[in-house]
C-alpha cells in the first residue's frame, strides 16, 4: 500500500479544485531555495552516466566520510535493505544458533518517515516503536535492527553524536544493524553527523541531496557505510541508478563551500520568521509547542483548543495553502517559506484564525 507524503500538490489542488498553480505550498521539508543549475554540457544528457570520481571525493569530503554509495535518493536504500540485511545474517553463526531464528526484530521511532516501517514489515519482521528516548540496550534483542531518524521528522528530535556512537557499539556487540537517517543533518551542526564513525562498524547513515540544496526532483542521495555495505548496496543496485546531470549537478553543490554557509544563514532566518508568524497568528491558547529545524517546524496542538491539526488544515487547504498533516492527524509542519511566500502566508493567516 502506497503511503501519504508531502509533495502532492496536484491531488490537493483537485480535491479542493483550486489551479495547482494558485498554491502555497509547504506540505515538504525541502529548502524553499535551490542551487542554481550550472551549464551541463550535451555529451552529459547524451552518454550512459558512469561513476564519476570527482563526485565520489566532493561527497566525501562534504560528509567527511571514507566510504559511500551514489544513489537516486534513500528510497531504493530502505526498500533493499531488509533483503540484504538478511543475507549478511545468513552468512553468519552466533553462539550456534541460526541466524534467523532472532533476526526479525527491528525498533524504530513512532513518529517519523514512515517508508522506513513499511519495508520491515513487508519483510515480515516484527515492528518495536519508540517515542522521545531510545529503546534501553538491554532490551534491544541480538540480531535485530535500529532504525534512527537524526533530526527526526516531524518532530525534529536530535540524539546527540554521544549517544548514537553508545548505541552504534552496543548494536555491534549484539551483530545486529544500526540505521541512521539523517536527511535533514545539511542544517544542523556537522559534528552531530556520525558519517566519520561508520567505516569499522555495522552502521548504514543516509543522506539526502535534494533537502538542503532545493533540488529534490533530480534524484539524487548518498549512503555513508563500510566498504563491505557500498559494494552489496552498489552490486544490488546495478548500473545506472543516477543520471549524469543529477551528478554534475551535485558535484558543482557540494563543493561550493561559500553557497552552503549563505544556505544555511538565509534558512536560520526564515525559520526564525515562519515561527514568530506562527505563534503570532495562533499563540499558546492553540498551539502547546513549535519543533523542527531550519527546514520545517512542526506544530502540537492544545488538547482544550477548540481548533485542531485537521481544522487549521482545512482552513489553509481552503485558502490554496498546502502543508503536510501528519499520518496520527494530531500535528501540522510546515516546509520553510520564502520572504514572498511569509508575506502571503500572512495575509491568510489574517482571514482564516
Amino acid at each position: 500500500m502506497a503511503l501519504t507524503h508531502g509533495g502532492q500538490l496536484q491531488q490537493v489542488a483537485n480535491q479542493y479544485q483550486i489551479p495547482a498553480e494558485q498554491w502555497l505550498d509547504l506540505s515538504t521539508g525541502i529548502a524553499p531555495i535551490s542551487y542554481p543549475i550550472p551549464n551541463i554540457p550535451l555529451n552529459i544528457w547524451q552518454d550512459l552516466p558512469q561513476q564519476n570520481n570527482d563526485l565520489l571525493t566532493a561527497a566525501k569530503h562534504y560528509y567527511q566520510c571514507e566510504h559511500l554509495t551514489v544513489t537516486n535518493g534513500s528510497q531504493a536504500i530502505i526498500k533493499a535493505l531488509p533483503e540484504l540485511w538478511q543475507n549478511k545474517l545468513n552468512t553468519l553463526t552466533l553462539d550456534n544458533k541460526d541466524p534467523a531464528d532472532c533476526a526479525h526484530h527491528v525498533y524504530l521511532p513512532q513518529y517519523g518517515y514512515k517508508e522506513h516501517a513499511q519495508a520491515w514489515r513487508n519483510a515480515g519482521y516484527s515492528l518495536h516503536f519508540y517515542l522521545d528516548e531510545l529503546p534501553a540496550i538491554d532490551e534491544i534483542q541480538a540480531n535485530s535492527v535500529l532504525v534512527i531518524i537524526n533530526p527526526n521528522n516531524p518532530t525534529g528530535l536530535l540524539f546527540t553524536n554521544e549517544t548514537l556512537l553508545t548505541y552504534q557499539k552496543a548494536m555491534d556487540e549484539l551483530n545486529g544493524l544500526l540505521v541512521v537517517d539523517e536527511a535533514f543533518m545539511d542544517v544542523i551542526p556537522s559534528d552531530q553527523s556520525i558519517c566519520s564513525q561508520v567505516a569499522n562498524c555495522n552502521t548504514l547513515v543516509f543522506r539526502s541531496f535534494g533537502k538542503f540544496f532545493g533540488l529534490a526532483g533530480i534524484r539524487i542521495g548518498f549512503l555513508v557505510a563500510n566498504q563491505s555495505w557500498c559494494e552489496a548496496f552498489n552490486e544490488h543496485l546495478g548500473p545506472w541508478q543516477v543520471n549524469g546531470p543529477a551528478q554534475l549537478i551535485a558535484l558543482h553543490a557540494l563543493r561550493d563551500n561559500n553557497w552552503h554557509l549563505q544556505q544555511k544563514h538565509t534558512l536560520a532566518e526564515l525559520r526564525n520568521e515562519l515561527e514568530k508568524l506562527l505563534w503570532q497568528y495562533l499563540g499558546h491558547n492553540i498551539i502547546s509547542d513549535i519543533k523542527g529545524t531550519d527546514l520545517f517546524l512542526t506544530l502540537s496542538f492544545n488538547e482544550t483548543s477548540d481548533l485542531n491539526a485537521e481544522d487549521l488544515y482545512e482552513r489553509l487547504c481552503q485558502q490554496a495553502v498546502y502543508v503536510r498533516l501528519t499520518d496520527e492527524k494530531d500535528r501540522l509542519r510546515f516546509g520553510i517559506p520564502t520572504q514572498q511566500q511569509l508575506i502571503k502566508l500572512t495575509k491568510i493567516f489574517k482571514l482564516c484564525i
